[in-house]
């Protein structure tokens, strides 16, 4: 059976579905046709507005940290679980190391626990290619080559969150698939303190700032269209030799941060240009970049968005929503404190939601 046939009167429930990954994924199981998609999110780093509005789309808003939450959704008994919720990124885990733990740890184990008690039929989780591979991986990265030379907590627990799944892999036989995300981006992120580059690089651009690249520009990453990572995925809960196995989602291919900032300025016409800061002390990879043969095998993984292509659709999906992104985009301690008693004011008045 194909893709659409495969998910077609089908639960889903995605864990982190109101973020980038989550928000773009749970939009394209409901067009095809699944009988609900339910997205779980404690609202922590999304928004609302930035949820599918769909009659099979169901929010609930709560933490996988929280039983009670847990017991909600998988009393729905969902066939899928795409897990997706995380506490991001590098530069929050080292800020705060002991909530990264919480979430990244003991929030995975919790998921996993109520998957197998159910017996869903896969359960795919989002790792990061950009933090399970080190200084002593070869380039291209490939999936054998891991490292436990890490440099934030965040990388620690995104492989602790792959040696669980493997555990209840190995043990229960519960039927995971480990997803390595490589730099993704596009429409759907809000830019933030903690966020990726590019959303806060377009942000800035948009607010005539100039672009603070950390290092001198010739960093390379391997930046991933949001669009080709749902293709991914939606491969990873089908294909059954994708089983128990750990597979990159990249582009397998590189650019500079310079590179990357210039076109950002020319989309956005910001005259202000570039600023260049001292790299941070945990960012010690200058390079990135995946290979992703293993996909292309098992899944038939195909990126397919060219990188300025999608620099110049995320730019359209910022001007279109620019009122909630400027409402929401979190930047400074005072500002993200009135965002969060205004956005709990909201949820209060909805806990939980069906889109229609």
């Amino acid at each position: 059976m194909g893709i659409i046939e495969e998910y077609e009167n089908k639960t889903v429930l995605i864990t982190g579905g109101a973020g980038c990954i989550g928000s773009n994924l749970s939009r394209k199981i409901a067009e095809l046709n699944a009988e609900r998609v339910i997205i779980l999110d404690n609202l922590s780093s999304a928004y609302t507005w930035n949820i599918p509005e769909y009659d099979n789309v169901e929010f609930i808003k709560g933490d996988i940290l929280d039983d009670a939450a847990l017991k909600r959704v998988f009393k729905e008994k969902p066939d899928y679980v795409f897990h997706l919720a995380a506490h991001f990124a590098n530069q929050n885990s080292v800020d705060n190391p002991e909530k990264d733990l919480m979430v990244n740890g003991i929030g995975i184990l919790k998921v996993l626990e109520y998957a197998n008690l159910i017996r869903v039929e896969r359960f795919v989780y989002s790792s990061s290619g950009c933090g399970v591979y080190g200084l002593d991986s070869k380039m291209p990265f490939e999936e054998h080559d891991i490292s436990i030379k890490l440099h934030t907590p965040y990388q620690v627990t995104k492989l602790l969150g792959e040696l669980y799944t493997n555990y209840f892999h190995n043990l229960y036989d519960l039927p995971i698939v480990n997803a390595r995300f490589f730099n993704v981006f596009g429409p759907g992120e809000v830019p933030g303190r903690y966020r990726n580059v590019i959303p806060n690089f377009f942000y800035w651009a948009m607010t005539g700032n100039p672009l603070p690249i950390t290092g001198d520009g010739s960093e390379t990453r391997d930046w991933t269209y949001v669009e080709d990572i749902v293709d991914g995925l939606l491969a990873m809960g089908i294909k059954e030799e994708a089983i128990g196995e750990a597979i990159n989602l990249g582009s397998a291919k590189d650019h500079r941060v310079i590179d990357m900032a210039n076109t950002v300025n020319e989309l956005t016409g910001n005259r202000e240009g570039i600023r260049f800061a001292p790299r941070r002390n945990w960012d010690a990879k200058t390079k990135l970049l995946s290979s992703i043969d293993k996909a292309e095998s098992i899944l038939g993984y195909k990126p397919k968005m060219k990188f300025k292509n999608g620099l110049e659709r995320t730019y359209e999906w910022f001007t279109e929503n620019w009122d909630n992104i400027e409402k929401s985009a979190e930047f400074d301690s005072k500002k993200s404190e009135n965002n969060k008693i205004r956005q709990k004011i909201n949820n209060n008045k909805n806990i939980s939601c069906l889109r229609v």
